[in-house]
């Protein structure tokens, strides 16, 4: 049985920040009696853009996770670092989306791609 600790906790918390984003939609939705669109709400606007970054980036995250961690190319703890930052910087993004307390979009997105960075490049270097 393959053993992958890493990438089930990360696909764990990234399932239910999903479900939360995904909530944070139909909430709004069902208080502004839309199926489609955006109603021109800001407030709507922002939660589908949440919720839309979040299915665009965090699907790659954790195959990015899983290769590391099935690979070995990377020791125990720099792997549960890397989790981490991706979690790390995918709450601080949806925050800084949704305009909420303690949230920053921008730290979010840098965080994000550099710890994805590092996890290509030690990827690659481990194919090498």
């Amino acid at each position: 049985m393959l053993h992958i600790p890493a990438t089930a906790f990360l696909t764990g918390i990234f399932t239910l920040l999903l479900i939360i984003l995904s909530l944070h939609v139909s909430f709004r939705r069902r208080d502004l009696r839309v199926g489609l669109g955006d109603a021109d709400d800001s407030a709507l606007r922002r939660r589908i853009r949440a919720h839309g970054n979040f299915i665009e980036n965090a699907p790659l995250m954790v195959m990015l996770c899983a290769a590391l961690e099935i690979t070995g190319y990377i020791p125990a703890q720099f792997l549960w670092g890397l989790v981490a930052a991706f979690i790390i910087a995918r709450i601080l993004h949806a925050l800084g989306v949704l305009r909420l307390p303690g949230g920053s979009q921008a730290i979010g997105m840098l965080l994000q791609h550099v710890a994805m960075l590092i996890g290509a490049v030690a990827l690659l270097s481990g194919l090498i």
